[in-house]
């Protein structure tokens, strides 16, 4: 039986138990008032079994004016496949992977109808490359050891040769690709859903374009147009992409697969982790204390080597292949039901606790930029039709803001926090005086192609991205900062604990403000009523 929104949300009551949250690699039990609204995902729903056989009807019955893929692979043809990669799902799933299994069909069909020049590209965009270890994880070891690196690689945006425009859009867009997919006669695109902000037009449009593409949508001016990420048609962004995924479709033969996952984001041994605190049982609370006890004692290497090596246990709700944005149409369908819980009303005061891992530090270290991104640019923006704080709000998040840093993953980040914000917070200026330096630091470049860096560029669009919630939120209050210099960088007060929090809080709203704790994760779309 499928939960219903209004079981997803728990309302403070004096002899409520207290509420856990995320407070990066460890958790804090906080008291919250009575009458505060605390916001659950729903359950996850109920996996398709049978992942392969959903998998070859897709592209046997395609959307749109697809043709089946079968009746398009003809001997002698050209085929590039396009991959996402390791920034979604979070945490990555268990083994096997689903772009596992979708490759694994895909390959036979292959091989079946005498295609044998095909290549399977990992769509990276800005992104970090993946380890040949990541990769492998993801598409399981027969497919590794038969065709990577030669025919199974990570794209590189910044390769001369490697790299072409297709058109410009009447907006003055360059519709940027990789150039083996633009040369193939079909291009295929294996994605992995598991929120409405990825998939669509944005999948080829972003993920197989480098910084002169996608540029012309990351960037501050663009984003402060999005009305909101999860409506499609209130996000300037979206219809930047849907100018580029124009000219894409009118160049290339695509043929777009998108799987929707569940959010059994725990195993069943940890999934009273996803219940209301209410509905825990007397094992829970011992579960739950040990766990807390334990992690208190290991150093922070330690837990966050612990974190990133539990998988987690998604299922597959659906699959459909074929034209982009009718495969992307019902993709969304399944992600609304799955993923938005009906929130009564907008709040003054919202609270999160922040986690120990984002899209871009998985296997590394969620740094300063990173902790600000999750709590403006994606927690604040899992709604529909308007946020659950209100306008000049107040934002309380729980994270040791500690001033640490990966120089192998994020080495522009570190000098985009030591340098670009000891100036300035300004998206418009930072990308005024910044942003063209970094995206063509030689050494940002060379460590971007050769290692396993984000692109020099990247910092910026992570302060970009949050640009939506920083301009809506009155402050952000963040409970347990270990320093008083990373919080007062980004521009953000700070409190010793959740009670002091509040307290400060009320100074801003009166003594009985509206005060909503969104209990990420897993991840939820508040449908604001």
């Amino acid at each position: 039986m499928e939960e219903t929104s209004s079981n997803c949300v728990r309302i403070i009551e004096r002899d409520s138990p207290p509420r856990y949250m995320h407070y990066a690699e460890d958790f804090i039990t906080v008291d919250l008032p009575v009458g505060t609204k605390v916001v659950y995902p729903k359950p996850p729903m109920k996996p398709i079994d049978n992942r392969k056989a959903a998998i070859r009807y897709a592209l046997n019955h395609p959307e749109g004016d697809a043709k089946p893929l079968y009746a398009q692979l003809v001997p002698g043809m050209k085929v590039t496949i396009a991959i996402d990669d390791i920034s979604v799902p979070l945490p990555p799933m268990k083994t096997p992977d689903l772009r596992q299994q979708m490759l694994e069909v895909l390959l036979e069909m292959m091989e079946d109808h005498g295609v044998e020049d095909y290549e399977m590209i990992v769509a990276l965009a800005l992104h970090r490359p993946m380890t040949g270890a990541e990769i492998k994880r993801m598409v399981g070891s027969r497919i590794f050891n038969k065709y990577y690196p030669d025919r199974l690689y990570n794209m590189d945006g910044e390769d001369p040769d490697g790299m072409t425009i297709l058109g410009t859009t009447p907006h003055g867009e360059d519709v940027q690709m990789v150039k083996r997919a633009a040369e193939s006669d079909l291009l295929i695109y294996v994605n992995i859903n598991y929120v409405p902000m990825n998939g669509g037009f944005k999948s080829i449009g972003t993920g197989l374009a480098g910084y002169t593409g996608i540029r012309h949508h990351h960037n501050p001016k663009t984003i402060l147009k999005c009305d909101s990420y999860m409506d499609p048609h209130k996000s300037e962004l979206y219809n930047s992409n849907r100018r580029m995924g124009k000219i894409i479709k009118e160049n290339l033969n695509v043929f777009h697969i998108e799987t929707t996952i569940n959010n059994k984001m725990y195993d069943d041994n940890l999934m009273f982790l996803a219940k209301p605190e209410d509905d825990w049982t007397s094992a829970d609370f011992l579960k739950f204390r040990g766990m807390q006890a334990a992690l208190k004692r290991l150093p922070r290497a330690a837990k966050r080597n612990f974190f990133h090596k539990i998988p987690a246990d998604y299922g597959l709700l659906g699959v459909h292949a074929g034209e982009t944005q009718a495969v992307h149409e019902k993709t969304l369908q399944k992600c609304w039901q799955q993923h938005a819980v009906e929130v009564d009303g907008q709040s003054d005061i919202v609270i999160y606790g922040i986690p120990f891992e984002s899209p871009y530090n998985v296997n590394s270290i969620m740094n300063p930029l990173l902790v600000r991104v999750m709590a403006l640019g994606y927690f604040f923006n899992m709604y529909r039709n308007k946020p659950v704080i209100k306008k000049d709000g107040t934002l309380i998040v729980t994270h040791p803001c500690y001033d640490d840093w990966d120089p192998e993953h994020h080495p522009s980040y570190i000098e985009f926090f030591n340098r670009c914000l000891t100036e300035t917070r300004d998206s418009i200026e930072l990308q005024d005086r910044w942003e063209e330096e970094f995206a063509h630091n030689p050494n940002y470049v060379e460590m971007y192609r050769r290692g396993n860096a984000y692109h020099g560029v990247h910092p910026f669009y992570m302060w970009y991205w949050a640009e939506n919630g920083q301009a809506h939120v009155g402050r952000v209050i963040v409970v347990g900062a270990e320093n008083d210099h990373v919080p007062e960088r980004l521009g953000w007060l700070t409190a010793d604990s959740m009670e002091e929090a509040l307290e400060m809080a009320y100074g801003f709203h009166g003594a009985n403000p509206d005060i909503t704790m969104m209990h990420h994760p897993p991840f939820m779309i508040a449908d604001v009523q």
